[in-house]
């Protein structure tokens, strides 16, 4: 073709299918000098070689450009240059730090928070990488004094040290796997060590609590940092878009392009889909004082959280302590209130006037069409639940009263036996449900409130599952089989509750996924890939217990909920399947007892 026909290159263009689907969004940071934006050739190019779109994110610090940067992008390269001021770590500067570039600090700190919140893909290179650890607890060593020279005057595309990679890191399967390195062969085992061309007089001194160190030159020096949290951030000290050699270069770009894609994909479908969590406990902290509508440090569960990761609805509960018998039930709480029904009720009135607040954002749900019509008005939704069926006072009428209130369901106890049932943590007071136990589950049936059997004793799970005509719910249950605690449900129930239509909500509290040590998603997915494997994937869910102790590694508040679905889409669950664990399963059973009710 000839270059200099315009009319002959847009036939080219013109020849490509203009319906293919959109290659994913690179954002790069672009340095500043002289009043400019400017940007190294081998960022965009590497992007674009990769199967990526590249665009430049100039330095601004504009609250409204930086979000809308980042509703459009689906991964952000932070690009090299000059050192971060220290005072952003809290740090003088030493005699040897070199130029600071103010116009770039701010904006990419913030743009590498806001990123991470939303778990968008990162790679960091040179000053990138330390922007990584100093926007998220970590620190960098001002000027570096060791062995090996880190700031070499070869040309750029030149290997001038090498650094040794983790064998149990991502880094390493990036640089070793054939799909990375595709004209270079390479059988097992794979090389530790690479040659790489860093140019620096700075280094990571410090990764901070969500990273760790994969590599290091000889010197000790930190070369590279990625995830703890098995998420998609990567940091390396050296320059991979100066590289010449394909499988020096593309490597870190391809994996790049690759994770844009799969948050392309997951934000993709979050937009199809209705995702709800059956059980958070954030009113718990209502006497702290919390604020609903910005990011709260003290809960896991807020708007922008939600937001982030793409939770739709979450049902939120008021927990009731069972007070042990020589307590009164207001030994422990901290609203002065005549009892638990009052107690209930005062915690309704505050998620109620949390809605208020944010009339704009969110919205109150009382079946699974409100559901429907807030996401539809962009709204988030809370619905009622309550966590002990001690706030019914032993009167049946308040099963009444709290249905007109909008709760939607309520476990039947919790840690304690009380006058409904037993709990599995109790001391078999009834063997079971008790006379008035029975009459509760009845009154639920006939008024549409969910019967929750989460935390109950399997002679009152048994019990109920006979008493009640229509399917019970376990909101937030894990694997007895993985995980051998009385909390959890043996296979026996889970297969009772499948035949009776009900569902078991995987809950993300680290004690029930996990005997001893750290739990973390993978934990997580294994429970709810047993669950699925016993009952079926029509019987199954989320119940995260955000707030009230749930929360895992990689799962940790609502903000990285997105990652389950990611999860999800690893597995190759469909799109239906991914619904109907994303909260179909209960709005299927919730829509079944309200139904009934009405009849």
């Amino acid at each position: 073709m000839n270059r200099f026909n315009l009319e002959a290159n847009i036939d080219t263009v013109y020849r490509h299918d203009i319906q293919r689907d959109r290659r994913p969004l690179i954002g790069i940071t672009g340095n500043y000098g002289d009043q400019t934006c400017k940007l190294g050739e081998g960022y965009y190019k590497k992007v674009a070689d990769a199967g990526g779109t590249p665009v430049i994110l100039p330095p601004t610090d504009d609250e409204d450009a930086l979000l809308a940067a980042l509703d459009h992008i689906d991964g952000l390269l932070l690009s090299g240059g000059a050192d971060i001021n220290p005072l952003y770590c809290g740090e003088e500067p030493c005699p040897n730090l070199g130029g600071i570039n103010r116009e770039r600090d701010l904006p990419e700190l913030l743009l590498t928070r806001l990123a991470f919140n939303r778990q968008m893909p990162i790679l960091g290179i040179c000053r990138g990488i330390q922007t990584m650890a100093v926007a998220l607890g970590g620190k960098v060593d001002q000027h570096i004094s060791t062995s090996i020279k880190h700031s070499q005057e070869a040309d750029r595309c030149e290997p001038t040290h090498t650094v040794t990679i983790d064998k149990d890191s991502t880094l390493y399967n990036i640089y070793s796997e054939p799909f990375y390195s595709p004209f270079i062969p390479v059988a097992p085992p794979y090389p530790e060590t690479i040659a790489v061309n860093s140019f620096h007089h700075q280094a990571v001194s410090d990764a901070g609590p969500h990273f760790r160190v994969t590599a290091r030159a000889k010197d000790g020096i930190v070369e590279a940092i990625e995830s703890t949290e098995m998420k998609p951030f990567i940091g390396v000290q050296w320059h991979p878009e100066c590289m010449v050699n394909e499988e020096d270069s593309m490597p870190l770009f391809r994996w790049l392009v690759s994770e844009a894609e799969a948050y392309r994909e997951t934000q993709q479908l979050h937009d199809r889909i209705l995702s709800l969590d059956t059980h958070c406990d954030t009113p718990m902290f209502f006497p702290q004082g919390v604020n609903f509508g910005t990011r709260d440090s003290k809960i896991l569960v807020d708007l922008p959280k939600m937001t982030e990761g793409r939770l739709d609805a979450t049902i939120m509960v008021c927990y009731l302590p069972q007070p042990k018998p020589d307590e009164v039930f207001a030994q422990n709480v901290t609203f002065d209130v005549a009892g638990p029904k009052s107690y209930a009720d005062l915690i309704f009135d505050k998620i109620g006037q949390i809605v208020d607040d944010n009339n704009n954002r969110v919205a109150l749900a009382r079946t699974p069409a409100d559901l429907l019509h807030n996401k539809c008005e962009g709204k988030k939704s809370i619905m009622l639940g309550i966590e002990n069926g001690l706030a019914l006072e032993g009167d049946l009428r308040n099963v009444r009263h709290f249905r007109k209130r909008g709760v939607v369901y309520i476990t039947l106890c919790h840690n304690g036996d009380n006058d409904i049932c037993d709990s599995a943590r109790g001391t078999q007071t009834h063997g079971g449900v008790s006379d008035f136990g029975a009459k509760v589950i009845s009154k639920m049936n006939e008024l549409g409130l969910m019967v929750d059997l989460s935390h109950a004793a399997e002679s009152s799970f048994y019990d109920a599952l006979q008493i009640s005509r229509l399917p019970i719910v376990c909101s937030h249950s894990s694997a007895r089989a993985l995980c051998d605690h009385p909390r959890n449900l043996t296979d026996d129930q889970m297969r009772a509750l499948a035949q009776k239509g009900g569902v078991c909500q995987i809950t993300l509290y680290n004690g029930f996924l996990v005997k001893d040590g750290e739990a973390t998603i993978l934990d997580a997915m294994a429970h709810l890939e047993h669950a699925i494997q016993v009952m079926g994937i029509d019987h199954v869910g989320l119940g995260t217990d955000f707030d009230g102790d749930g929360g895992i590694r990689g799962l940790a508040d609502a903000s990285e909920l997105t990652l389950f679905t990611r999860q999800l889409l690893q597995r190759r669950y469909s799109e239906t399947d991914i619904q109907k664990i994303w909260g179909g399963n209960f709005l299927r059973v919730m829509q079944q007892v309200q139904e009934f009710a009405t009849k």
